[in-house]
C-alpha cells in the first residue's frame, strides 16, 4: 500500500467514471502491443497500467494491476484474440502492478513471471508493515467503503504474498527470449524500488518502464532518487520511439525528455531550502502539457508536495525503504 497514493484515492478526488467496476480498454500503442491503462478511480487504490506484447507463442502481459475488473480486462483480451497468456514481467512489487498475478496464472499455469528479487525484502519489511498500518486504519472506522474493500483485498494479498514471487529471477540486464519473442529485460538497482525491470521492444522502439515514469507525480514511497535519475539516463540511451510509463499516457521520446529533466529538477528541490508548494508548483509546471488527465493538479500537487516534506526530507533525500540510505547511515 502506498501512503500518498491512498490518501488521495480515498478523497475521492479522482474523476468519477460511468461504471467504476467496468473494466478498462485496451488500445494499439504500435502493432502487436497494447496498453491497458491504469488508473486512480475514486475513493479507491490506484492501478498500474499493464502492457501485452503479442509473442509467437502466446501473449507477453507486463504487470497485472489491482483490482478484479484490470485482471478480468487482460483476461479477456487474451480470450478474444484465442491466446494464451504465456509470460509474466513485473516492473516491481508494488500491489497495484503485481497483485493480478495469482488470478492470470489460475488462467494460464504455464505463465512464467519474470521479476526482480527486490519483492523477496518487502515480503519482510514494507509490505507487512504496511498491512499493520492500514489494519489500524481501519480500525478507526474512517475509511470509506470502497478504501476499506481495497485495504482488505491488500492485506489479503500480502498475506499469500510468497505467490507473488517471480519463477524466473531477473538478475541482470540482459536479452532474453520469451514465448519466442526478443526483448531487452533490464535491471534498475535501488530506483523507485530495490530492483525495478524496463523493457525495451528493439523491433518497435517501444520501451516499457513501469514506475520509473509515473503520473501525476513520482510515486517515491520506495524510491532511491539517485538510481532513479541513472535509471532515467539509461532509458535515453537505448534507441527508443515511445515510452509506456507505469501510470500516465504514453509519451514520446521529446516528452520522456521532458519528464526526465522534470524529475531532476524536483529531486534537486527536495533538496533545496525552497517550500514544498514550490516544488511542486514547478513540477506540475513542467509536466501539465505531458498528464492531460490531471490539468488542474489536484492530484498531482498535494501527492507531489507529500512526498517532497514527508518522503525525501524526512529521510535525508530518499525513501525510508531505500537501501542505500540505509547503508549510508549505518557507514
Amino acid at each position: 500500500m502506498l501512503a500518498a497514493v491512498a490518501l488521495l484515492a480515498g478523497s475521492g478526488a479522482a474523476e468519477p467514471v460511468p461504471d467504476p467496476d467496468a473494466p478498462p480498454q485496451a488500445s494499439q500503442v504500435v502493432p502487436g502491443i497494447w496498453l491497458i491503462p491504469g488508473g486512480i478511480r475514486p475513493r479507491r487504490q490506484p492501478d498500474g497500467n499493464s502492457v501485452i506484447f503479442a509473442a509467437p507463442e502466446g501473449l507477453i502481459v507486463m504487470d497485472t494491476g489491482r483490482h478484479p475488473w484490470h485482471r478480468q480486462a487482460i483476461l479477456d483480451f487474451a480470450a478474444a484474440r484465442h491466446a494464451p497468456i504465456a509470460a509474466i514481467i513485473n516492473s516491481h512489487w508494488h500491489l497495484d502492478h503485481v497483485s493480478g498475478n495469482p488470478a492470470i496464472k489460475h488462467a494460464w499455469p504455464r505463465a512464467r513471471v519474470y521479476a526482480s528479487l527486490a519483492i523477496d525484502d518487502a515480503l519482510t519489511g514494507f509490505l507487512p508493515n504496511s498491512a499493520a498500518e492500514a489494519r489500524a486504519y481501519l480500525e478507526t472506522g474512517k475509511a470509506p467503503a470502497e478504501t476499506a474493500e481495497d485495504i482488505r483485498a491488500d492485506m489479503a494479498t500480502i498475506a499469500d504474498g510468497q505467490a507473488l514471487r517471480p519463477d524466473a529471477p531477473i538478475n541482470r540486464s540482459a536479452v532474453r527470449r520469451l514465448a519466442g519473442l526478443r526483448l531487452s529485460l533490464n535491471l534498475a538497482p535501488n530506483a523507485a524500488t530495490d530492483g525495478d525491470v524496463w523493457v525495451l521492444d528493439p523491433r518497435s522502439g517501444i520501451a516499457a518502464v513501469g514506475d520509473l515514469v509515473t503520473f501525476p507525480a513520482p510515486f517515491l514511497d520506495t524510491a532511491c532518487v539517485a538510481g532513479w535519475k541513472t535509471a532515467l539516463d539509461r532509458i535515453w540511451d537505448t534507441p527508443f520511439r515511445l515510452v509506456v510509463p507505469g501510470h500516465g499516457p504514453v509519451l514520446t521520446r521529446a516528452q520522456f525528455g521532458a519528464y526526465r529533466a522534470a524529475f531532476a529538477a524536483l529531486a534537486d528541490c527536495a533538496a533545496s531550502a525552497r517550500g514544498k508548494a514550490e516544488c511542486a508548483a514547478d513540477w506540475m509546471a513542467a509536466t501539465r502539457d505531458l498528464d492531460p488527465g490531471d490539468p488542474a493538479g489536484a492530484l498531482g500537487r498535494p501527492m507531489t508536495e507529500r512526498y517532497v516534506a514527508e518522503v525525501l526530507r524526512a529521510n535525508g533525500g530518499d525513501s525510508a525503504a531505500c537501501k542505500v540510505r540505509s547503508r549510508r547511515q549505518k557507514g
